[in-house]
């Protein structure tokens, strides 16, 4: 069993004043490296609108490199604009990954757009910056570049991306269902991966990465894959079809291992890191990011409401093994 140590909430964005586009959520926390500061990529909304409903962009937060609970500097602008008219990020992206490619950044992120049938949809595009990764222009004309197939109907959420050996690989989600829940549904989606050459044009491997504990309509979210000791680690979140959005049956964060990421062995009393007794985290946990910082292994992650109140951090004791 791994053990984690909570170190605490390191971003609340309520307490961003003058944003009014970062009023509430900092959501699925991903990292990037400088040599002073970590710049830590997340989303969040601004209030709904008259009807209720949300949008949803991607900003950064940058931290004193040697102390993570030090904020320096937050993003004067969402790292994307919104979609055009019937886009397929017309109302939001949710969440982004990032990748350093020579010279540029790039940005995985997914992008949603509101049904009729159903509240909404959600494919995966992808943007490069050439600041640094202070904001980000998309690639191509307001398309995906990995959407729904045959075998993955709808919801391809979640990217996670990751180098290994000069080939990408992208881990995500991909819905296999909606369930009735009186009246608003809901969707159930497993992780899954696709590999490329370059970054851009994806082989899915297609299928399911991980298998269900919590029956076949269990949700899985975050694959977060981290290579340490010769063996893959993915670190994720999952939780129950319905009733999800409180303690007893919420988010909580899973472990998997893998020697050749096709094939992952599943061990969630190794994941070592569970919600609080009281406070921010103590309804649920979800949405790990795990990196290595000067000879460290932390988490970031999400609290209750899947991060409306911000995320915070935990260190690894021991080893990865």
């Amino acid at each position: 069993m791994f053990k984690w140590k909570k170190r605490g909430r390191i971003f609340i964005p309520q307490e961003i004043k003058n944003i009014s586009w970062l009023k509430s959520f900092a959501q699925a926390p991903a990292v990037l490296l400088f040599d002073d500061f970590v710049r830590v990529y997340f989303s969040c909304r601004p209030d709904p609108d008259e009807n209720g409903q949300y949008v949803s962009y991607s900003a950064y937060v940058d931290l004193n490199r040697k102390n993570l609970f030090e904020i320096i500097n937050i993003a004067k602008e969402p790292i994307f604009k919104l979609g055009s008219r019937g886009t397929f990020d017309e109302f939001g992206t949710y969440p982004t990954s990032i990748i350093r490619k020579g010279n540029d950044v790039m940005a995985y992120y997914a992008g949603w757009t509101r049904c009729e049938s159903v509240p909404f949809n959600v494919a995966i595009g992808a943007g490069i910056s050439k600041n640094n990764g202070e904001s980000f222009e998309k690639i191509g004309h307001g398309g995906p570049i990995l959407s729904y197939s045959i075998n993955e109907p709808f919801v391809l959420s979640g990217p996670k991306i990751r180098q290994y050996n000069d080939t990408y690989y992208l881990f995500y989600i991909a819905g296999s269902k909606w369930i009735a829940n009186d009246g608003k549904p809901e969707p159930v989606y497993k992780i899954r991966m696709a590999h490329s050459s370059d970054g851009l044009n994806w082989i899915k491997a297609d299928k399911d990465l991980i298998e269900s504990k919590l029956g076949e309509d269990e949700a899985q979210a975050s694959p977060d894959v981290f290579f340490h000791n010769n063996k893959y680690h993915m670190f994720f979140c999952y939780r129950y079809g319905l009733d999800f959005r409180g303690k007893e049956k919420g988010y909580r964060i899973g472990y998997a291992s893998s020697d050749d990421m096709i094939n992952w062995t599943r061990d969630d009393s190794k994941a070592g890191i569970d919600v609080s007794e009281e406070g921010w985290d103590s309804e649920m946990i979800s949405y790990p990011h795990v990196f290595e910082l000067d000879g460290k292994i932390y988490m970031m992650y999400l609290g209750n409401q899947v991060g409306k109140e911000g995320f915070g951090l935990a260190e690894l004791e021991g080893e990865l093994k």
